[in-house]
Order: C-alpha cells, then structure tokens, then sequence
C-alpha cells in the first residue's frame, strides 16, 4: 500500500493536536500518561512534537481518556486549524 504524503494542513493539524495533548498533560510525565493510554513514551513524544501527525483513532482516544479530554472537542478544534497565506497554522 502507498501512502501518499499528507498535506501542510493535515501536517498543521497534527502539530496543533499534539501542543493540545501536551498542554492537557501539564506536568504530569510523559511516561505516566502514556501508560495510562497503553502506548509508549516514545510514541506519545512524537504526537506532541508533530512528528507523528497523523495517530491512529484509537491511540488519541487512549490519550483523551487518560487525559480527562472529550474526544468532540479534540476534533472541533483540530478542524478549525486553517493556513494562512504563509502556509503556517492558525486556530480558528
């Protein structure tokens, strides 16, 4: 299967997913909230920095659950990440 490149949006609205995750982390560690969501610390760090901008379904449900984060209000906001001319990110 091919995968085909994902788009500066969809690559904007990954980063903005995981600066939302990580702000709902707060100063719990990175290793506790990714056990609780039964994914690694590995994996949770690259959502947050964007270097995996497109998690599967289920790992970001894990992560809304074991962050206290409705999953409604994960996706509204991510869907209101727009481009602007420049090609950088803006939240709606």
């Amino acid at each position: 299967m091919v995968r085909t490149p994902l788009t500066p949006l969809e690559r904007e609205r990954g980063r903005y997913l995981g600066l939302l995750l990580r702000q709902a982390r707060g100063e719990r560690s990175m290793a506790d909230v990714a056990a609780a969501a039964g994914i690694s610390a590995e994996t949770l760090r690259k959502i947050e920095t964007g270097r995996a901008p497109t998690p599967a379904f289920f790992t970001v449900a894990a992560l809304a659950g074991a962050l206290g984060l409705p999953m409604d209000e994960l996706a509204r906001r991510c869907a209101e990440v727009t481009l602007t001319p420049e090609g950088e990110g803006a939240a709606a």
